[in-house]
C-alpha cells in the first residue's frame, strides 16, 4: 500500500470506526437517564452487571493489548525488544502501586481517582482530535481544561449526585485492607457543593474558549454534547452503573479504535468491511493478557487480608486490580501521545 492510498484508507476507517465508536457510547449511556429515573430503584445485581462484564467484554481487553499497540506507534510492527519493555513497565509500575494498597489503602485509593480522571480525560483528547477532528483543542491550555473536564465528568459528577453510594464504592477499595473512606472531606455537603460549583464553571469556561477558539464548530458541537450528555448521565444514574457502562462501551471503545487503526492490516480489514476481521484480531491479541489480568486478580482475592463475601466487595476488588494496571497503561497511552504528537506542548 503506497503512501496515499495508506493515507486515504486510515480517513476512511477513522471515519467509520469513529462512528461506531458514537453510536456504542452514546445509545446506552442516553437510554440510561429516562430508564433511571421512571424505575424507583434499580437491583444491585443489574448495576453491577457492566463493571462485572467488563473483565472480558472491552474494559479489562482494551489495556491488554499495549505489549502491541506501544511497538506499533514507535516502529510500525511488533518485536520482542518493545513486548519486554511493556511487559517491564507493567511490572515495575503495578508491583509498586500494589505495594501502596497494602501499605496505605486510602491513598491508593485516592490515586486511583486521579490517576483514573487523568487518564480517561487523556483518552477522551485523542478522541476529539483524532477522531472527530475537533480543532478547537488547538492549545496546551485548551487540552489541559478538556482532560480536566472530561475526565471530571464520570470521576467526579457522580459525587454530586449519589454521595453515599459514591463513599460505599470507595470504601470497597479500602476495607478489604484495613482502611475507609467515611472521614473524607469530599463526603461533607459544603465542599460537595462548592466543587460541584467550581467544575460546572469549568465546563462552561473550558467549552466558552473552546467555541472560541474553533474554525470548524462541528467538533466543537460534538464536545459540547457528550459534556451534557455526561453531566446528566453521572448525576442521574446510579454511579455503579454509568461508571461501568461509560468504562466499557465508551473509553473502553474509544481506546480499541485508537489501538485498532494502528495495524495496517486491521484499517484495511475496516476499509473492506470486514469489521468481525479487525475486532477478532484484536480479540486475539488481547486474549492472553487479559486472561493473566483475570488470573491476578484472583491471585489478590486470595491474598488480601479481608476480601468482603458480596458482589459489591468482589467488583471493588476487582477495581483494585483495575488500579494496578492502569498506572502502567496510563504510562503506555502517555507514549502512544508522544508518538503520535498529540500534546500541543508550542
Amino acid at each position: 500500500m503506497g503512501l496515499t492510498d495508506g493515507a486515504v484508507a486510515g480517513q476512511t476507517a477513522r471515519t467509520a470506526l469513529g462512528r461506531a465508536s458514537l453510536f456504542l457510547g452514546w445509545a446506552p449511556l442516553a437510554a440510561l437517564v429516562p430508564l433511571s429515573l421512571l424505575l424507583p430503584s434499580i437491583p444491585t445485581t443489574y448495576r453491577y452487571l457492566p463493571l462485572v462484564a467488563s473483565a472480558v467484554v472491552f474494559g479489562m481487553p482494551h489495556g491488554a493489548v499495549d505489549y502491541v499497540a506501544l511497538p506499533r506507534a514507535r516502529t510500525g510492527r511488533v518485536d520482542l525488544r518493545g513486548v519486554a519493555g511493556v511487559v517491564a513497565l507493567y511490572l515495575a509500575a503495578g508491583g509498586a502501586y500494589l505495594a501502596l494498597w497494602f501499605l496505605a489503602p486510602v491513598p491508593a485509593a485516592a490515586l486511583f481517582i486521579l490517576l483514573t480522571w487523568f487518564h480517561w480525560g487523556q483518552g477522551e483528547l485523542y478522541v476529539l482530535q483524532g477522531l472527530y477532528a475537533a480543532d478547537h483543542v488547538d492549545d496546551f491550555t485548551q487540552q489541559v481544561l478538556t482532560v480536566v473536564v472530561r475526565g471530571g465528568l464520570p470521576m467526579l459528577v457522580p459525587l454530586f449526585g449519589f454521595p453515599g453510594r459514591y463513599r460505599e464504592v470507595v470504601d470497597t477499595f479500602v476495607a478489604p485492607f484495613g482502611g475507609s473512606a467515611g472521614s473524607w472531606w469530599l463526603f461533607d455537603a459544603w465542599p460537595r457543593l462548592l466543587l460541584m460549583a467550581g467544575f460546572g464553571l469549568v465546563t462552561i469556561l473550558t467549552l466558552a474558549r473552546g467555541w472560541t477558539r474553533a474554525v470548524d464548530r462541528r467538533g466543537w458541537r460534538l464536545d459540547a454534547a457528550e459534556c451534557g450528555l455526561l453531566w446528566v448521565v453521572f448525576f442521574f444514574v446510579p454511579p455503579v452503573l454509568a461508571v461501568g457502562l461509560y468504562f466499557c462501551l465508551w473509553h473502553s471503545v474509544r481506546h480499541i479504535v485508537r489501538v485498532i487503526l494502528l495495524d495496517e492490516a486491521s484499517v484495511e480489514a475496516v476499509v473492506e468491511r470486514r469489521f468481525g476481521r479487525a475486532l477478532g484480531k484484536f480479540g486475539l491479541e488481547a486474549a492472553v493478557p487479559t486472561a493473566l489480568a483475570l488470573a491476578f486478580a484472583g491471585v489478590l482475592w486470595w491474598t488480601t487480608p479481608d476480601p468482603a463475601q458480596t458482589l459489591a466487595g468482589a467488583t471493588g476488588l476487582y477495581l483494585v486490580a483495575i488500579s494496578v494496571l492502569t498506572l502502567p497503561h496510563t504510562a503506555v497511552v502517555l507514549a502512544l501521545d508522544r508518538e503520535q504528537d498529540l500534546w500541543h506542548l508550542s
